[in-house]
Order: C-alpha cells, then structure tokens, then sequence
C-alpha cells in the first residue's frame, strides 16, 4: 500500500516537468487543430447543413487523425517510419480525446453551434491547450511517458 501511495505521490510543482509537458502539448494541439478547425470550417463555409454533433463527431475524428499524421512527421526524423506511426498511435488518447473535446465544448458554449469566428478561436485553443495539460504532467512525471 505505501508503493502505491508513494507513486501516484508527485511533486506538481516541477517547473522543468512542466516546460516538457506544455511543449508536448502544444504540438498536439496544433496537429489536432488543424483537422478540427479545418472541419469545421469546411462545413461552415459550404454552407453543408449537418447536426452539430455530426459536424463536431467528424471534427474530433480529423482532429486526431491529423495530429498522429503530424506526430509520425516529427518523430520519423527520430526514427524509421514504420516506428514512429507506431509511437504515434501510441500517444494517449486520453489527453487527443479531451483536448478535442474541450475545444468542441467551448466552440458550441460559446458560439450555439459549430460556428468558427476569429474571436472564439483562441478561447477553443486555450480550452484545448489547458485542459490535457496536467495529465500530460502527471503521465511524464509519475509514468516517465510523454505524449510526443
């Protein structure tokens, strides 16, 4: 019981950890906003009359579609191909799904609907960007994993 205890026991305040785990972050954040936003963007500008929840559903697909392509762009300068969309498949999922959740949440609270405009984007990248982030911490300090 005390090992137990003893890892989930870590020190949030490591301001290093927290550098990797914000950089980490950010990269997922771009690979899963270029297929979100794009999405939702092309619905919006076709003028293609979806449900919401399709639009949002497709949204998160492409989203972490688009950031595996991303991380397995990056890491294949690290390692063979074959590899690294291995370890791009590998990321957690956990932190892509909450991250396009977030953003897709704050798009609908904010907007009504899946509705971009320049003003609620930031607050969509904010919400995606903060919302994994203390996972993302807590993966690479108490497992020694990183998302990227």
């Amino acid at each position: 019981m005390i090992a137990m205890s003893q890892h989930f026991a870590i020190d949030w305040r490591c301001k290093h950890t927290w550098k990797i785990a914000s950089y980490n972050t950010s990269w997922c954040l771009l690979g899963c906003s270029i297929g979100d936003l794009g999405t939702i963007a092309y619905f919006q500008f076709l003028g293609i009359d979806w449900p919401v929840w399709a639009i949002m559903s497709l949204a998160i697909f492409n989203g972490l579609m688009t950031s595996i392509i991303l991380e397995t762009i990056i890491l294949s300068r690290q390692m063979v191909l074959k590899l690294a969309f291995k370890t791009a498949i590998g990321m957690s999922l956990i932190s892509m799904i909450s991250m396009e959740a977030a953003m897709n949440v704050t798009d609908v609270i904010l907007t009504g609907g899946a509705i971009l405009t320049w003003w609620v984007i930031p607050f969509m990248l904010f919400a995606g960007f903060i919302t994994p982030l203390p996972y993302n911490y807590w993966r690479l300090k108490a497992l020694g994993k990183a998302c990227h």
